[in-house]
């Protein structure tokens, strides 16, 4: 293995010929993953009406994906960085593409739910190594605040289109085709990608340890389930069984890897507090804003009344306000400071949910579409600029671990935030009062509710479609007040954590990377 030849000019070595040709296959993976996630949410009315779940079914089919995908994440990162980060995102899309459409084809809510499961499976390696292949395709600093950017505008278009795309579709077909749409997405990123995607790996990578991705697995699945069914229902012993369980896998997790001479995650990551601080503002954002995302839409079309394609683009101002911030995160935050836009752009996002909290049944548009601009702009410079932080903070060989801690934080915190603020939303609604004749179906969901006054006389399911409504609402206001406070905690946590960290301004020297790192920019 021959170290590639060094240039006059170090920058020459460093900027791979067709590395933002490379990005856009990259961009294709995040728009299959996004979009997946924003349809799901604007399908969840159909999707209650027709496989009837109960309220605790219609919170497994939106949070096992990420439960399963936290679970796993570190371990496909770490199998990225071992067999290959081009192969495992190529294996990846392949099988998300395949399971999307057992999800398409779901007759039970028990279906749906495992194939939501296996969704996570698959969707473990994508993330994870989009932004390792990032951090491999970019030695410039700038270039790969810009390669960040670009990523993060690409999942909140992504979060854009899946709403209108599925909009259109919830219109014309059955609910199942949100799910199909993944699927020429898949086939091109494949494609393409076989010829435009450079291969990277770490030279010296170690075995890959399986007791060490079972721990990890049982670990997180384990907690964050005692977390949502302790929300929902309240204190059992089997639940606190498996908050045991799951804690003492982490913490045998933990162990095992400070012991492994080549661990599949280096705990020593965690010394860096500008990496610490980073993922923990990440997981702390999205727990806020899950609970809101989740059930914006049944917001949007239950309460009032739009149709699907009209509520997709309600959300948009979310996703317009995200894209730009992320196209100019890296500038702000090289002009002014890390810790600025970060804790300012979560400031932004916990004062816009605390104007939510005074939402109505009737509250107009301009309210709304306000607050989701301002949440898209803080969430956007937020994200992006931790993303940097992460990738920044370690060295490229490890950058498919690192990444998937960035990600296992948002999977953890999306998972954490629908089961405790989504069960508020559930726990406030279930102790609505109907008129006599409610059946016990109304009181596990609002679809339930809709399709229960539709059996009704006029005048009783008009009374209870207005007090079930009025209860969602009670629901939805109180989570984004917590939501807010949530947000407003983690911007004050990013100010502390954060201080003194900067972006990386000078360009990787080839010699200061690896053999094989030398390799796959020169490939």
């Amino acid at each position: 293995m021959n170290r590639t030849l060094q240039p006059a000019h170090p920058t020459e070595a460093v900027k791979r010929p067709g590395r933002w040709l490379a990005l856009s296959v990259l961009v294709l993976a995040v728009l299959l993953v996004a979009v997946d996630a924003t349809v799901l949410g604007l399908a969840t009315p159909y999707i209650s009406e027709d496989l009837a779940p109960s309220g605790t079914q219609l919170l497994w089919i939106g949070d096992v994906y990420s439960f399963v995908i936290a679970g796993l994440l570190v371990s496909m990162g770490s199998l990225g960085d071992r067999i290959g980060r081009k192969r495992i995102l190529l294996i990846g899309a392949t099988a998300f593409g395949a399971i999307s459409v057992l999800n398409a084809y779901a007759h039970t809510p028990e279906v749906m739910i495992f194939a939501r499961a296996l969704l996570g499976v698959a969707g473990a390696t994508l993330m994870p190594a989009t932004l390792a292949l990032i951090r491999n395709l970019f030695h410039d600093p700038r270039e790969r605040s810009l390669a960040v950017g670009i990523w993060g505008a690409a999942a909140s278009a992504g979060a854009a289109v899946g709403p209108v795309v599925g909009g259109f579709l919830l219109e014309h077909f059955w609910w199942g085709s949100v799910f199909l749409i993944n699927l020429p997405v898949m086939v091109v990123l494949v494609v393409v990608g076989v010829k435009m995607l450079p291969e990277s790996r770490n030279p010296n990578p170690g075995p890959w340890d399986l007791l060490s991705v079972i721990l990890s697995l049982v670990g997180m699945v384990g907690v964050v389930y005692a977390v949502k069914e302790t929300a929902a229902h309240g204190f059992a012993w089997s639940t606190l069984a498996a908050g045991l369980l799951g804690a003492a896998a982490l913490y045998g997790f933990v162990r095992r890897q400070l012991t492994m001479p080549v661990p599949l995650l280096d705990m020593r990551l965690f010394r860096n507090r500008g990496f610490s601080g980073a993922v923990l503002a990440d997981l702390l954002t999205i727990l806020g804003l899950s609970g809101l995302v989740f059930f914006l839409s049944q917001y949007l079309q239950l309460v009032q009344g739009r149709r699907p394609f009209e509520a997709g683009l309600a959300e948009l101002p979310a996703a317009v306000g995200a894209v730009v911030a992320g196209l100019i995160a890296g500038r702000a935050a090289r002009r002014f400071s890390v810790r600025a836009v970060v804790a300012g752009g979560l400031a932004a996002v916990g004062l816009a949910l605390a104007a939510l909290t005074v939402i109505g049944q009737h509250t107009g548009y301009p309210l709304l579409g306000a607050a989701l601009l301002v949440v898209g702009l803080g969430a956007g410079f937020a994200f992006t600029v931790t993303a940097d932080v992460i990738l920044s903070s370690v060295p490229g060989e490890q950058a498919g671990a690192a990444s998937a801690v960035s990600e296992t934080a948002y999977e953890l915190g999306a998972a954490l935030g629908i089961a405790v603020l989504g069960s508020i939303v559930t726990g406030v609604y279930r102790d609505f009062t109907g008129p006599a004749g409610t059946p016990d179906a109304a009181h596990e969901s609002l679809g339930g509710a809709v399709e229960a006054a539709a059996h009704l006389p006029g005048s009783a399911g008009e009374a209870l479609l207005d007090s079930a409504r009025q209860a969602f609402v009670d629901g939805l206001t109180l989570a984004a007040g917590v939501g807010a406070a949530v947000l407003l905690a983690a911007a004050a946590a990013s100010w502390y954590l954060l201080r003194g960290q900067r972006l990386e301004d000078g360009v990787e020297h080839p010699d200061r990377k690896s053999v094989g790192e030398g390799q796959s920019v020169a490939a």
